[in-house]
């Protein structure tokens, strides 16, 4: 358990990345995944579409969670290359990635339609990780609290519960390039989005976990997860090896 005593949950998302033979990796992490780790922390990894049934099946009977990385806001339709909340609930996912940086950056995708998605989840039950971030610009104009705040307000549904919300802030800058804020820096963003968290949630808002991404590995993992209001991690590039993966997890054995 983190400080607080919410439940720390060690995410990978695994972007465009992963063949067949990649579900050697969550073998790997599953053999890897010893009882006092499986009970102290709740671990996700989240592949592209095309190996999700894979994964589930990889992971049947053990802690592992399986998650979508991307949705699309409608059950059904002539959505041509899309996949519905519910189709990925029909394949074994419990989680999806809603609004990542990458997605905003690449398919222009707005706070309107992450709020959108995230109510899609919640439709199809399951629990959405909606993503915040500021760009380097942002930050250096000193504006990241304001972003990260806004982004927050709009996308997330009224009546999020923990139960179907995860929040996960990245900053933009230190997505897969090495570096990363100071503690410091961490700490002031997960307090304000906590306490944007509170009015818009009331009282539920301190039990939603808040997650940070960002260059996250196992030599810098301990420190991060250390953080105020940080219940565990997005990570991105580690969490395509099982060690490294596992590695990160272990920040919570103590």
């Amino acid at each position: 358990m983190t400080k607080s005593g919410r439940r720390p949950l060690v995410a990978g998302n695994w972007k465009m990345n992963g063949l067949r033979a990649s579900i050697a990796v969550v073998e790997a992490v599953r053999n890897g995944l010893t009882p006092e780790l499986g009970e102290s922390t709740d671990v996700l990894i989240c592949p592209p579409s095309t190996l999700i049934a894979s994964c589930v099946a990889a992971a049947y009977g053990s802690p592992i969670a399986i998650g979508g990385q991307n949705l699309h806001a409608k059950p059904s339709g002539a959505f041509t290359g899309s996949i519905s909340a519910e189709m990925l609930a029909d394949l074994g996912a419990s989680y999806v990635i809603v609004g990542h940086s990458e997605r905003r950056a690449y398919h222009h995708e707005t706070d309107d339609g992450v709020h959108a998605k995230a109510l899609a989840a919640r439709r199809a039950g399951l629990c959405g990780i909606i993503c915040v971030g500021e760009t380097k610009e942002e930050r250096e104009e000193g504006r990241t609290l304001d972003i990260v705040r806004a982004q927050l307000a709009i996308g997330v549904p009224k009546g999020a519960s923990a139960r179907d919300t995860v929040i996960a802030y990245e900053p933009v800058w230190a997505i897969g390039t090495g570096l990363t804020p100071t503690p410091a820096d961490i700490a002031e963003v997960h307090a304000s989005l906590r306490e944007m968290l509170g009015q818009l949630i009331g009282a539920e808002a301190q039990a939603v976990r808040i997650l940070y991404g960002g260059s996250v590995k196992p030599s810098n993992a301990r420190e991060l997860m250390a953080v105020e209001n940080v219940d565990g991690a997005l990570v991105g590039g580690a969490s395509l090896v099982a060690e490294d993966f596992l590695g990160i997890a272990r920040a919570y054995l103590r």
